[in-house]
C-alpha cells in the first residue's frame, strides 16, 4: 500500500506538475496567435490552414532565440529529473537545427501539459469537492456535464475513498506525463552527434589544459620548495660562521618563492578562467638564473651548452627548460651536491638535453616501483614534442659511484 501511494508523497510529482502547468502556460501565446489569425468568417479549410500556419509561425518564433533552448534544457533538468547537457556553441550550420529541434520540442510540451493540467485539475475538483459536500450535509455535484448525488451521514463516506483515489489517479498521470516527456527529450534536447562529438573534444581539450597547468605548477613549486629547503638549511649552518653567505642564501630564497608566486598567479588565474596577473615564459634564455639558484643551494652544477640556443623554437624552448628544471629538482631533492653536470645541445633538427649525477642508488628515483610524478611529467612533455627520453642509472665513469643520468631529445622542425 505505502508503494502505491508513493507518487503523492514524492517531490518529483509536484515537480513534474509544475513542469506540465509550465507548458500549458507556453501554450496560450501560441494558440492566442493561431486563433486571432483565423477569422470566424473565413471559410473552414482557410480557418484550419490559417490557425495551422499561425500556430507553426509561433511556435517557432518562440523557439528561435538561442536562451529558450538553454531554458529549455534547465527546466527539463530541475523539473523533470533529465540529465540533459548544456548546449553546445553552436554554428551556422547546427543553429538552425537546434531551432527546428527546440520549436519541435514545445509542441510536446505543450499538448502533454495542457493535458495533463487538464486532467489533473479535474480530479483535484473532484478530491476537494466530493468530501467538503459531505462534510457540509450532501447535496449534488455537477462533475463533466453530469450530476452526482453525494449523500449524507454514514451513507456518503465513499467520498473521502473517492477523494483519495482521485488525488492518487492525479499524481499516475502527472508520472506517466513526465516520463513520456522525459523520454522525448533526448531526442529533441539532447546533443546531436557531432555536437557530442565537439564536446567531448573540448572536455579533452580543458582536460588536457588543467593538467599542463597542474604539471607546471608541480615544476615551479616543486623547484622553489627543494631549493628553499636546502638554502635555509645552509642559511641555519652559516647564520654565525658567516653571516654573509647566509644572508646571501636568505635572498636566494626570497626570489626564488616570488619568481613561484608569479607561476602560482598565472595556474590559478587561468584554472579559474580569469586573465592572469603574470604569464611565465621561461625558456632557456633563463637558463643561467635557474643554474645560479642551484649552486646557491649548495649544489656544484657544470653547465655545458653548444649550438645557438636562442635559435630553438619558443615551444621547444620552454619544454626544455622545464625539463632541465625539474631534472635539476630530483637531483637536490635525492641529495646530490656534487657531480651535477647538464649538456644542453642545439643542432640543426635536435634539441638534447643531458643531466648527470651522483646518486645514493637508483631506488631514490622510483616508489614502490613507479616513477615519480617529476620523471612522468617529463615524460609527457617530451611525449607531446615526439621526442624521445630515456632515465635511469649508470655507471659508465669507471669509478663504481652509481649516477642517474637524464637524456631527452627534442625534434625542432615540427616546432617551428
Amino acid at each position: 500500500m505505502r508503494t502505491l501511494m508513493r507518487p503523492l508523497f514524492d517531490g518529483a510529482t509536484y515537480r513534474s506538475w509544475a513542469y506540465a502547468f509550465l507548458g500549458a502556460a507556453l501554450s496560450v501565446p501560441p494558440l492566442v496567435v493561431a486563433v486571432v489569425s483565423a477569422p470566424p468568417k473565413w471559410p473552414l479549410p482557410g480557418r484550419i490552414a490559417g490557425f495551422t500556419l499561425a500556430l507553426v509561425v509561433a511556435l517557432a518564433v518562440m523557439g528561435s532565440p538561442r536562451a529558450a533552448r538553454r531554458g529549455c534544457v534547465t527546466l527539463a533538468n530541475r523539473l523533470l529529473g533529465t540529465e540533459l547537457p548544456a548546449p553546445a556553441p553552436a554554428s551556422i550550420r547546427s543553429r538552425w537545427a537546434d531551432r527546428v529541434r527546440t520549436a519541435a520540442w514545445l509542441v510536446p510540451h505543450a499538448a502533454v501539459g495542457v493535458a495533463a493540467t487538464a486532467v489533473t485539475g479535474v480530479l483535484a475538483f473532484v478530491a476537494v469537492t466530493f468530501p467538503a459536500v459531505w462534510l457540509d450535509g450532501g447535496g449534488r455535484v455537477a462533475v463533466l456535464g453530469s450530476h452526482v448525488t453525494v449523500t449524507a451521514g454514514v451513507a456518503g463516506a465513499w467520498s473521502p475513498v473517492v477523494s483519495a483515489l482521485c488525488l492518487l489517479l492525479a499524481a499516475y498521470v502527472t508520472a506517466a506525463a513526465a516520463a513520456g516527456l522525459r523520454l522525448l527529450a533526448p531526442v529533441l534536447l539532447d546533443h546531436r552527434p557531432a555536437e557530442r562529438a565537439a564536446a567531448a573534444e573540448e572536455r579533452a581539450r580543458v582536460l588536457a589544459g588543467r593538467n599542463r597547468l597542474a604539471q607546471e605548477l608541480h615544476d615551479s613549486i616543486g623547484h622553489t620548495l627543494t631549493a628553499s629547503t636546502i638554502q635555509a638549511a645552509v642559511a641555519s649552518e652559516l647564520l654565525e660562521r658567516d653571516p654573509v653567505a647566509a644572508r646571501r642564501a636568505l635572498n636566494t630564497i626570497e626570489e626564488t618563492a616570488r619568481a613561484a608566486m608569479d607561476d602560482l598567479d598565472h595556474v590559478l588565474g587561468a584554472l579559474r578562467e580569469q586573465q592572469a596577473p603574470t604569464a611565465p615564459a621561461r625558456t632557456l634564455a633563463d637558463l643561467g638564473a635557474l643554474a645560479e639558484s642551484v649552486r646557491q643551494a649548495g649544489a656544484l652544477l657544470e653547465v655545458t651548452t653548444e649550438g645557438g640556443l636562442d635559435r630553438v623554437p619558443a615551444t621547444v624552448s620552454r619544454e626544455a627548460y622545464r625539463i632541465v628544471q625539474e631534472g635539476l629538482t630530483n637531483a637536490l631533492r635525492h641529495g646530490a651536491k656534487a657531480g651535477i653536470t647538464l649538456r644542453v645541445t642545439a643542432r640543426d633538427d635536435l634539441l638534447e638535453v643531458e643531466l648527470v649525477n651522483l646518486v645514493g642508488g637508483a631506488a631514490g628515483f622510483r616508489r614502490g616501483g613507479r616513477p615519480r610524478q617529476g620523471l612522468t611529467g617529463i615524460a609527457d612533455r617530451v611525449r607531446l614534442l615526439n621526442g624521445e627520453v630515456s632515465a635511469g642509472p649508470v655507471d659508465d665513469a669507471g669509478d663504481g659511484r652509481a649516477r642517474w643520468r637524464l637524456v631527452a631529445r627534442l625534434p625542432l622542425g615540427a616546432a617551428r
